[in-house]
């Protein structure tokens, strides 16, 4: 909001004008400054005046993959009693400006237009708000205003079909692990009889002990419990063009390949980062996807010496937690050349996992590996669905 420079311009040898004419005493000159410091006065008047304008915004549709089409329709009307001229609007989309044509917009009329979002790479695009800028008729002075709600576009990672899945991991009491492949029905505690519960599966023995009835609570101990950890370390995608790390976004359409392939077969699956994000701990793992960016370790700065410490202590963590909490019992960790080295980190929970399995993205070659976890070398997502269903049951 301000003077243009042709209002400036006019501002300023109007002042001079003005002055000139009272100093030496040319009316002439005083008339014409006084003539052009009320037309830049007038103009900001007339810029100045605020449109009522209403805008909505509806993304068809506001989730899709990478290349998929999505478009933003927009919306504006004139909710005012007068017409409204010499607008110029623009809306904003991942960035980069979008021309809106809402000149000369009668009372109670709308206009409207929509475009295609880009979705050439996969993020989450901001969308809006409508940047609406009046003039006066001279072009002396300009008045912006942003309108309406803003909107998010999310764009997941491509999927690839997988049509493997993990066997179940039915653990026995005295520790063994049996692969079955599919689930199975075992005793996993007692609670109080509710109206509703079947009679057969009431504890006599237990009910006639406490006096009162209990129910036996049966779980699917062997149902595939699939954990899907995302290496989101800078230092193990070190390869970057234009600012993009082509082995990340192969991993993430891994990730996203695995969870949609769980999703399909009614198999739980969690995602997790080696370097979680804690305000989008709650979000749909595509979600998660779509948003999860590259993260330096906390505190780590370029000539940091102890960097690769760093990165690893940030790794020991996530696998402290996974060790402790044991949220599944299939693990795949999905990461790129830089993370090579950590490979025997990860296959180092074999205790608390029964199948786990390495997939390094963006691999110009096999990954050395002595008996540690299976390791699937691919080069894109595409290629590791082909590995994976190769691969098949492990």
């Amino acid at each position: 909001m301000g003077l243009t420079a042709r209002g400036t311009g006019l501002l300023v040898a109007a002042t001079a004008l003005l002055g000139a004419g009272l100093r030496f005493a040319y009316p002439e000159l005083a008339v014409l400054g006084a003539a052009g410091t009320v037309a830049v006065g007038q103009a900001v008047l007339a810029a100045a005046r605020t449109p009522r304008l209403v805008v909505s915004r509806t993304a068809d549709p506001d989730r899709v993959a990478v290349g998929e089409p999505a478009r933003m329709a927009l919306t504006v009307r004139n909710a005012g009693r007068l017409r409204v001229g010499s607008l110029l609007a623009e809306d904003r989309c991942a960035g980069r400006p979008v021309p809106v044509p809402v000149l000369r917009l009668r009372p109670g009329r709308d206009t409207g237009l929509s475009y295609d979002v880009p979705t050439r790479r996969r993020g989450v695009l901001p969308v809006g708000p409508l940047r609406v800028t009046r003039r006066d008729p001279l072009g002396l002075y300009a008045a912006t205003r942003a309108y309406g709600p803003t909107a998010v576009v999310r764009v997941h990672p491509r999927v690839h079909p997988l049509t493997a899945v993990p066997t179940g991991a039915g653990r026995s009491l005295d520790g063994r692990t049996d692969g079955v492949p599919h689930g199975s029905i075992t005793f996993d505690s007692l609670r109080e009889y509710v109206v509703g519960d079947e009679l057969r599966r009431v504890h006599w023995r237990t009910s006639a002990r406490v006096g009162e009835l209990m129910v036996r609570e049966n779980v699917d101990t062997s149902l595939p419990r699939i954990v899907v950890l995302l290496d989101n370390r800078a230092a193990a995608h070190p390869d970057r063009s234009a600012g993009v790390a082509a082995s990340f976004e192969a991993a993430c359409e891994a990730a996203a390949s695995l969870v949609v392939a769980a999703f399909r077969q009614d198999l739980p699956v969690v995602l997790l980062l080696v370097c979680p994000a804690d305000d989008a701990t709650a979000d749909p793992p595509l979600d998660r996807l779509a948003a999860v960016t590259l993260t330096d370790p906390p505190g780590r700065r370029p000539d940091d010496a102890t960097t690769g410490d760093r990165d690893g202590a940030a790794l020991d963590a996530t696998l402290t937690r996974l060790r402790a909490d044991r949220p599944g019992d299939t693990l795949v960790f999905l990461t790129g050349p830089g993370g090579r080295d950590d490979v025997g980190r990860v296959g180092a929970l074999r205790g608390a996992y029964p199948s786990v399995l390495v997939g390094v993205l963006g691999a110009a070659g096999p990954t050395p590996t002595a008996a540690g976890p299976v390791v699937l070398d691919a080069v894109d997502g595409a290629a590791f669905a082909a590995a994976w269903d190769a691969t098949g049951r492990w």
